[in-house]
């Protein structure tokens, strides 16, 4: 995560049932095991940064039941580990259903078994239907929901430094005579949150090294970058911005544009789409009111993610853009992962490297 790359390229939410494009085509995303495999090893071989997963406890309904169906994350970072050489795989957390204690003990196990190759993804937890599975109240107030984190993530990193016991009596956790070791292999496991509230960006300023954000258009992207920029060096931190991306690679721009009205219009699975955005709206700060009413059709093309569809050199032009306005990478997703990438990385890579984006491998 921390190379020379200018853009830095994962893919995203590859552990769970359909990926991030709500459809009902037959071809969506099948997160089994086998292939996740698949995904991780071509990734690892063509250099790509980082897989990141969603965790995903309650599915968004409709007819596929979107996200009904996801791999834990902890479990799949560790078995995606054993089956790569370079790559960084996260894990993302909550942290209302997380001990601290047992997730300070997993990662620093993971770190160790990879090589040093173990990401954090921390998140507060907004989906009230998963508190709601859990048991847990959701926090009416938002800063509440982030002073837990922060507790919960100060924790965790004391857990990694200190090699003696000591005691935790914290608003959120109590603890006497812990200890955590082995420590992680890396000096510091990456960290990304993603956020779009004041809280959370707060949140991020402190702890994080990549704040996870969406992108609408280039200049609300450079204008994000720049108020985080500033918001960080204002904390005496560097904390650089990932967004996210849908990806339809075709030979002719009216192929991906087809493929893009097939899957995400024809075929969405509205229902699930719908239901996504209501409850994105009520509980998360991710988007605005104003993008939400917007983005109905980016949503069931890839979760809201900034859609980069049309032909190699159109889809790294728009990554050169993308770059320009400040962001420091992006993950992909495709209606089927595995079977999409290899012509991304045939034709776009190349290209991405011949604009000096990235270094060949």
């Amino acid at each position: 995560m921390f190379n020379s790359n200018k853009l830095k390229l994962g893919t995203f939410s590859a552990n769970c049932s359909s990926g991030m494009a709500v459809t009902k085509v037959e071809e969506r995303w099948n997160n089994n095991w086998d292939n996740n495999i698949d995904l991780v090893r071509q990734c690892d071989e063509a250099g790509i940064e980082f897989m990141l997963p969603i965790a995903r406890w309650i599915g968004y309904g409709g007819d596929t039941d979107f996200h009904g169906n996801v791999l834990e994350t902890v479990t799949w970072a560790a078995g995606l580990a054993a089956h790569s050489k370079r790559i960084q795989v996260f894990a993302t957390v909550h942290t209302a259903y997380n001990h601290p204690v047992v997730i300070a003990k997993q990662l620093a196990t993971l770190d160790q078994l990879s090589g040093g190759r173990i990401g954090l993804n921390v998140v507060a937890g907004w989906n009230k239907p998963e508190y709601d599975a859990f048991g847990v109240d959701l926090p009416s107030d938002h800063a509440d929901r982030y002073a837990m984190a922060q507790e919960w993530f100060d924790y965790v990193q004391k857990l990694w430094r200190e090699d003696s016991a000591f005691d935790w009596a914290g608003e959120y956790y109590k603890g006497k005579g812990i200890y955590s070791l082995p420590h992680p292999v890396q000096s510091r496991i990456p960290v990304i949150n993603a956020a779009a509230s004041s809280e959370g960006r707060e949140f991020a300023m402190r702890n994080a090294d990549f704040l996870f954000t969406p992108v609408f258009d280039f200049s609300q992207a450079a204008a994000t970058v720049a108020d985080i920029k500033a918001k960080a060096a204002s904390v005496q931190r560097h904390v650089d911005v990932l967004t996210f991306c849908t990806v339809v690679c075709r030979p002719t721009q009216k192929e991906a544009e087809d493929y893009l009205d097939w899957y995400a219009n024809q075929n969405a699975d509205w229902a699930a789409v719908d239901n996504l955005m209501t409850l994105q709206g009520l509980h998360a700060q991710s988007f605005t009111k104003e993008a939400l009413a917007t983005f109905r059709d980016r949503f069931a093309a890839g979760h809201g993610g900034y859609p980069l569809v049309g032909t190699p050199d159109h889809i790294a032009d728009q990554l050169e853009q993308l770059s320009a306005s400040g962001i420091a990478g992006t993950t992909l997703a495709f209606v089927d992962y595995a079977k999409e990438f290899p012509y991304f990385r045939q034709e776009v890579l190349p290209r991405l490297e011949a604009k000096g984006l990235r270094a060949p491998l």
